[in-house]
């Protein structure tokens, strides 16, 4: 969509989200926005990157944000992440404490999680783009029909997967998701979000770190590397 295409993996999960009517509006509607001269964030060719890095065979976590950073440079199609240079985020910066906090992991001096990415895990945002200066700006534009899809086939396997909820917007989105409320292989850990405004309401302390690590291994699935 509007330049990205969809990564092999995610094609069967995807491929009718994105020829639903909502997704082609909204394919409509970003190429009208940026024609009137709107910046939209991320860039197109990266708008589907969480997809690219990790293939839907390879999930282990889902962590789900809300939509992209919407300051020039910041977002990468990864939820949560910055590259390498950009000044770390309030919301990651407490990520970062609270990896130090369960892990024991020093805070890296970085924003880019695209290693948690590669080892499986979706850094997924409920929208997967954003206009310039203006957070939650596409919001009900479409890309809830792909998003949903995403998690909906991720939730559908057998293998036994940890879906990481930080904020109302997140859990709100996966209770659309009958098969993370029934009887399931998979572990929900749900939380206030990371950022200044919440964190202290129960994110920091809440340890999704090695509370996922440990239900992949004791599902003998391979555990994150935390670590950046």
């Amino acid at each position: 969509m509007s330049g990205d295409a969809i990564p092999e993996s995610w094609r069967p999960a995807l491929e009718s989200a994105l020829a639903s009517p909502e997704a082609r509006r909204l394919g409509g509607w970003l190429r009208a926005e940026e024609d009137a001269g709107k910046t939209i964030y991320p860039p197109r060719g990266s708008r589907l990157r969480a997809f690219e890095l990790t293939p839907l065979d390879a999930v282990k976590t889902v962590i789900l944000g809300q939509d992209p950073y919407h300051g020039p440079g910041q977002a990468t199609g990864l939820a949560f992440s910055v590259p390498p240079g950009e000044r770390i985020p309030p919301s990651l910066r407490n990520i970062y404490k609270e990896l130090e906090s369960d892990l024991g992991l020093a805070p890296p001096r970085h924003g880019d999680l695209h290693r948690w990415a590669e080892q499986g895990v979706l850094l997924l945002n409920a929208s997967l783009t954003v206009e310039a200066g203006s957070a939650g700006s596409h919001a009900g534009k479409g890309w809830e029909a792909v998003t949903d899809a995403a998690i909906a086939a991720v939730a559908a396997r057998s293998q036994p997967t940890v879906f990481i909820l930080w904020g109302s917007h997140a859990q709100a989105k996966a209770a659309r998701i009958p098969r993370l409320l029934r009887e399931s292989p998979h572990l929900v850990i749900s939380s206030p979000h990371p950022s200044p405004l919440s964190a202290h309401r129960g994110f920091f302390g809440s340890r999704p770190f090695s509370r996922t690590n440990h239900f992949l291994s004791s599902r003998e699935r391979e555990e994150i590397d935390w670590s950046l």
